[in-house]
């Protein structure tokens, strides 16, 4: 064992007085180590400290080492190869030790290594290659500890005891490396801090170290392979840290409750992870990386999104100013790298899940940008024509990137987002239909584009099973557009018509309280279930149940049903009523109407939720069934 030759050459030299032995188990004061309160304050010297023993030698050492030794001499010759022999067998011992992540662990062996690899340049007269290229290893190495301790931090106590425990022979190597160096050249890179943002600046500098050393001249030319390596690695820690610094950021903004401007602290944190993305780039792009480059194109452009959500004004009261031209600026700054992460993996085949998280966020985006314009209109800026046409662009490219045809985990979250797009736009067009006077032809562009799109949404959200609200306001704002078209017609045939059809799609109503009902089912059973296992009443939950049925929104949309059910039911009973010759089928739709009618106003207001769904269910089911016998 390196140990006991190490102790058999020591006590071969002799010296007038020996160094005194360190203690292993008494940390060595950091010299480099200064940090302030609010985080961590890193060396501007911390890559010359990695690189310090790294100066190729090529005149042999003439003077005696620090313990006494002759250069030339057989102690000094095995004391080299030992002190390269025990390095090497630490680096092997800290690698296998991080492929069983114990990182607290390979930290100590990685230290060892590199103390061993201190003191044989203390007594080497030359650093050859295959050495420095060692060194490379031991730096790369290290920086993958300590980015794996960063992001295991919970585990800081494990790590800590295995890294401060120490055998009797690694105790004799250090005494013995003690006689020849102080060891402290890479106290940096093998420090157990306490600060995953010092660990992660770490790791960045030995990457950035071992790649300065694979360009030196004894290195650049056999080190391509490695040097990839550690460029994706060093691309990698950049986006770690850049993420680290994005996330500060967003927590940083929701913790301010008023936001009226945005602090220096918040844009300096910005810069910071802006810059280490457009590093991380760099890295993956020299090696042409395009799924790691589209990585951090898309995390820049998530970056960018923050910054804009930075600069939304909101009040005391929680409203909001207008949709102001920073956030617009930095939405579209983040398209611009959503756009750029797609064209780096030019189609979805050469990573399928990488390219679907970018649409993802790009269908998002624009989403977001239409969304903030439509309900936040500035108006004060643009002209109301011009906020429509660009809330129609962003929304339409947001359902460009809508992919409803993959099969995927995203799947209905697009087919959510696609509803809620035709929905926006039909009360968008829906709007413009009612506040447009004078020029018919673009009010019968409206109404058409607002038929469109209500069709659309509907139909979109009877394909999914869990938004029975989102699907009831659809309808019952689809029927007011009828209502709506109806006040301006003047004959009874044509009042009929649109009648006719707002009753339609008030029938379709009873698929989404069909959806209610169940959810309503579900809640009570669990209800009954966790009162006969705790022999306890369970109080009524007044907002949300445990399907996530938004109760007081399910109250709030009966509220705008009933009246618009009855209006419709009144209307048609009474053109009806005034028609002289009915036929046989008139007959029986008007006995069927005023049954329906007759049955809502004697209806229970203030029941019980499900038997108030239930009873509309009946209701509309038996219109349904009436008004397709008519059809017939």
């Amino acid at each position: 064992m390196a140990s006991y030759g190490l102790k058999a050459i020591d006590v071969t030299i002799k010296r007038e007085s020996d160094l005194p032995a360190a203690d292993p188990n008494t940390p060595i004061p950091l010299k480099y180590e200064e940090r302030s309160t609010t985080g961590a304050s890193v060396p501007d010297n911390g890559l010359s400290l990695l690189l310090e023993r790294t100066g190729v030698v090529h005149e042999d050492q003439k003077h005696p080492t620090r313990s006494g030794m002759i250069p030339g001499s057989w102690q000094h010759r095995l004391k080299m190869q030992l002190f390269l022999k025990a390095a090497k067998a630490y680096y092997v011992l800290s690698d296998a030790a991080s492929t069983l992540l114990k990182y607290g662990r390979a930290l100590r062996y990685v230290k060892l290594s590199l103390q061993c690899y201190d003191a044989y340049c203390s007594v080497s007269g030359a650093l050859h290659a295959h050495v420095l290229h060692f060194h490379s290893q031991c730096l790369s190495l290290c920086g993958d500890i300590q980015l794996m301790l960063a992001q295991n931090a919970n585990n800081r106590a494990a790590y800590m005891e295995e890294y401060n425990y120490q055998t009797k022979e690694d105790q004799e190597i250090l005494h013995s490396l003690h006689r020849e160096s102080s060891c402290q050249a890479f106290n940096m890179a093998t420090d157990l801090a306490l600060d995953p943002e010092y660990q992660l600046f770490v790791s960045g500098k030995c990457y950035e170290a071992a790649q300065e050393l694979l360009l030196c001249d004894a290195l650049k030319d056999g080190a391509g392979e490695q040097l990839k390596q550690v460029l994706k690695r060093l691309g990698n820690i950049r986006n770690e840290m850049g993420v680290f610094y994005m996330n500060q950021a967003a927590a940083m903004q929701s913790e301010k409750e008023v936001k009226t401007s945005v602090s220096v602290a918040e844009q300096e944190i910005w810069k910071k992870s802006f810059s280490l993305f457009e590093k991380g780039m760099k890295d993956f792009e020299a090696i042409e990386d395009s799924t790691n480059t589209a990585l951090l194109l898309c995390n820049t452009g998530r970056l960018m999104r923050i910054c804009a959500q930075a600069h939304s004004p909101v009040f005391d009261d929680l409203s909001r100013d207008e949709f102001s031209p920073e956030e617009a600026l930095y939405h579209n700054k983040a398209i611009d790298y959503y756009l750029r992460a797609m064209k780096s993996l030019t189609t979805r085949g050469s990573h399928p899940a990488v390219w679907d998280s970018v649409v993802w966020e790009l269908s998002t985006t624009y989403f977001t940008l239409a969304t903030l314009l439509q309900d936040y209109a500035p108006l004060s800026r643009k002209a109301q024509e011009q906020i429509e046409r660009e809330v129609t662009e962003a929304m339409m490219k947001s359902l460009k990137y809508c992919d409803l045809q993959t099969e995927s985990a995203r799947q209905p979250l697009y087919q959510y987002r696609a509803a809620t797009i035709h929905h926006r736009l039909a009360s968008m067009y829906h709007s413009c239909f009612r506040n447009q006077v004078g020029d018919e032809a673009l009010r019968k562009q409206h109404r058409s584009l607002a038929e469109l799109h209500y069709s659309k949404a509907v139909s979109l959200f009877l394909s999914l099973r869990d938004a029975p609200c989102e699907l009831l306001r659809t309808l019952l704002e689809r029927v007011a557009f009828t209502e709506f078209t109806m006040a301006g017609q003047s004959s009874n045939t044509a009042k009929m018509k649109s009648l006719t059809a707002a009753l339609d799609v008030m029938a379709e109503t009873r698929h989404a309280f069909q959806l209610i009902h169940k959810e309503l089912m579900e809640e009570e059973m669990e209800k009954e279930q966790d009162e006969a296992e705790s022999g306890e009443p369970t109080e009524d939950s007044p907002t949300n149940d445990g399907a996530g049925l938004n109760i007081q929104e399910v109250t709030k949309l009966i509220g705008v049903f009933e009246p618009s059910f009855s209006f419709l039911l009144l209307q048609v009973i009474k053109i009806l009523t005034t028609i002289k010759r009915k036929s046989s089928k008139d007959e029986e739709l008007l006995k069927t109407y005023k049954d329906v009618y007759s049955k809502l106003l004697r209806g229970e207001k203030g029941g019980p939720m499900l038997t108030r769904v239930k009873f509309y269910i009946e209701l509309l089911n038996q219109l349904k069934a009436e008004t397709k016998n008519s059809d017939v």
